[in-house]
């Protein structure tokens, strides 16, 4: 069994952040270990308040982990603070290049760039988008962002299907003036566009689209956090990224064509599902 991390905050319904993420995992037979950015106070309902966690504490956590689980891969939510955004830049720097010649190689890392709740609380303080922006996506090799996501890093308004592709290459054509020509890979989710089809950038600059469908149900909390851990799951098992890609929106159709409804209004995914159908 192989072992993944996810670097994101706690979210009390279990619909996102960590809880979701070690499920997830769960579901594509993964170990799940967890480093929690922040507290928040939600239901699938919304976010009422957030807590971040102090970054030595964040820092303490990962350095803990790091001296005893060997990580597949890592994926990154919720960062907070301007603080987490460098402890987790500091932290990606040497676990990269520490296990770069060891016989574990090169670890992937997908960031699911969480910037505002759906019920519009800020998950991250404006004053850390530049940091993410400049500093993290560099050391990252892929990254999952909404419509609203994409538009905030690329700096180009994303409102209709042609944006998409247009917003993506303008963000990986930044990443790209990296020192080492590092190339992001982006998958950009179109769940708001009609039709709901998401759009694949590969590292090469080849680009995809993926269609989508849209499922009626109220059991939608959740959706992008389990996207981008199912991406990065498939990603450790082996596939290549654009049946990755595929398989994550398989995996999150059926999670929320099977969820059960548990809570008063919205509510979250059946993360689960893949233990009932194997």
């Amino acid at each position: 069994m192989q072992t993944v991390l996810t670097i994101a905050g706690f979210d009390p319904s279990s619909g996102a952040g960590v809880t979701a993420d070690l499920m997830v995992f769960a579901a594509h037979s993964l170990f799940g270990s967890a480093c929690i950015t922040a507290l928040t106070v939600q239901s699938a309902l919304a976010v009422r308040s957030t807590h971040p966690t102090p970054a030595a504490v964040l820092r303490a956590t990962l350095d803990c982990l790091d001296q005893d689980l060997p990580l597949a891969g890592i994926k990154i939510g919720m960062l907070a603070t301007k603080d987490n955004t460098l402890v987790i830049c500091d932290y990606l720097e040497k676990y990269q290049q520490k296990h770069w010649h060891s016989s574990q190689g090169w670890v992937p890392v997908v960031l699911d760039p969480v910037l505002r709740s759906t019920s519009g609380r800020e998950l991250l303080d404006p004053a850390a988008v530049p940091t993410l922006r400049d500093r993290l996506l560099p050391q990252v090799d892929w990254i999952t962002p909404n419509l609203a996501e994409l538009a905030v890093l690329s700096g180009i308004q994303v409102a209709t299907r042609d944006d998409l592709p247009r917003a993506s290459r303008a963000l990986q054509a930044r990443t790209a003036q990296s020192p080492d020509g590092h190339r992001l890979g982006i998958f950009a989710t179109g769940g708001h566009l009609d039709p709901p089809d998401d759009f694949l950038l590969l590292p090469t600059g080849e680009g995809l689209w993926l269609p989508g469908e849209r499922i009626v149900t109220r059991s939608t909390h959740g959706t992008g956090c389990a996207l981008s851990s199912a991406f990065l799951s498939r990603l450790v098992l082996g596939d290549a990224p654009r049946r990755a890609a595929q398989a994550a929106k398989l995996y999150v159709a059926k999670a929320l064509q099977s969820a059960v409804q548990l809570g008063m209004e919205h509510c979250s995914m059946n993360h689960l599902w893949t233990l009932s159908n194997p």
